[in-house]
Parts: structure tokens; C-alpha cells; sequence
């Protein structure tokens, strides 16, 4: 049996959506977040010594950090459904947004929860300044950086339905996370394109059951 250490309200829903897609059997071992801190709880690291989610275990098996997991499910459990054949063009383009997903497009994103939830944080007598210091610096830098990655996603939406071609993958749902996270902070299902991929991505049943499976989802 596939046990899924699922952190609520984090990225390790794609992995259940895969698994999902995959039409393999789990079982999910469900973590609630500090109500303060809103971090994950001291029994994560029992799984794993950095206290993350998601963590997938499979008899001894266990493996960590989700481009990670996609990789290694696909590697064990997919029949050629989920990623485009090697040497492709398809195939390039899907390792690349496979790790693209989980690097350069995080980055901004993090930041801008961080510096959005900074003033609240902060003693009262010095929240004033802080409110002050983190909308310079996403106005000045975080929303200019997320800026640039909405509009890459926007046009390389309009190449193809698909992130890595014309046919759906496991790399679409490794973008799902950034694409939404961006939507909820940034606005970015205002745009055509990628309001048209969310919209194609929620309506897969496998999608549907994953976030039953998964719980209530906030990606602000």
C-alpha cells in the first residue's frame, strides 16, 4: 500500500492528484497546521528530519520533496500515459516544467506569502514599519517577479493546451500548484489561457477525487 504523508493546504495535493491519474490505491496520513504559525506539526518529523510534506512510503520505501516523487511514481507505476516518450521534444519540454515548477516559479511565489503575512506577525508597536517595509518590497519586487512569470505562463499557454505539447502530463500537474497559488495571490487567473487550463485541470475527475481525498484546499 502507497501512504502519503499529506500536509494540509500544501503542494503535496499533486502528488495525491497523480496517484489519482495513475489509478493506484493510498492511503492518506493527513497533517493539520499550527493555527498560529500556520507551520507543519513537530509529527512530520517523525516522517522525514526536515518536517516537510509530502513523504510517500511503499513498504521500506520512503521518498521525499515532490518533483522527487512525481519522478519515481512515474519510473514504478506509469505506462506511458503521463510523459511524453524520451528523446521527444515533448519530452524535453516536460522535464523542464517538471522542475520549473518547483524552482524558478516557487520562489516568488514564497516570497510573496511571506511579506503578505510578515505585519501580522509583527509586535504591535512595530507593525506599522513592517507593513511599510514588506508592500515596498512586493510592490518594488516580488509582484514585478510574479509579473513576468503570469505572462510566461499566459504565452506558453497559447502554444498548446498542454504544458509539455498537445497531450496532458504529469507535468501539468506539477504547473497546477504555481498557476493556482498565483491565481489566489496574484491574480493570475485573469488571464485568458491560464483561467482556460485551470478550468480544463479541475474538471479531470482524477483532480475531483484528489481534493476529496485531500481536504479543503487554501492557496492563499
Amino acid at each position: 500500500m502507497i501512504h502519503v504523508h499529506h500536509l494540509a493546504d500544501s503542494r503535496s495535493q499533486r502528488v495525491l492528484w497523480l496517484l489519482e491519474e495513475l489509478g493506484l490505491d493510498y492511503e492518506v496520513v493527513r497533517y493539520e497546521r499550527d493555527p498560529q504559525t500556520y507551520l507543519a506539526p513537530p509529527a512530520l518529523k517523525a516522517i522525514h528530519p526536515l518536517g516537510k510534506s509530502p513523504v510517500v512510503e511503499v513498504g521500506d520505501i520512503r521518498v521525499a520533496e515532490t518533483g522527487a516523487i512525481v519522478e519515481w511514481l512515474l519510473e514504478t507505476y506509469d505506462k506511458g500515459q503521463l510523459r511524453p516518450p524520451a528523446g521527444t521534444e515533448a519530452a524535453r519540454r516536460f522535464t523542464y516544467w517538471l522542475h520549473y515548477s518547483e524552482g524558478s516559479a516557487m520562489t516568488p511565489l514564497l516570497l510573496k506569502l511571506v511579506f503578505s503575512r510578515l505585519p501580522s506577525g509583527a509586535p504591535g508597536l512595530v507593525r506599522p514599519l513592517v507593513k511599510t517595509i514588506a508592500a515596498k518590497a512586493q510592490s518594488g519586487f516580488v509582484d514585478p517577479q510574479l509579473e513576468t512569470h503570469i505572462a510566461y505562463w499566459e504565452a506558453e499557454l497559447g502554444k498548446s493546451d498542454w504544458f509539455a505539447g498537445e497531450a496532458f502530463s504529469a507535468a501539468d500537474i506539477m504547473m497546477s500548484f504555481p498557476l493556482e497559488a498565483a491565481t489566489a495571490r496574484a491574480g493570475a487567473g485573469e488571464r485568458p489561457r491560464i483561467r482556460a487550463f485551470l478550468d480544463r485541470i479541475h474538471a479531470r475527475p482524477a483532480y475531483r477525487a484528489a481534493l476529496a481525498r485531500g481536504g479543503p484546499y487554501a492557496y492563499a
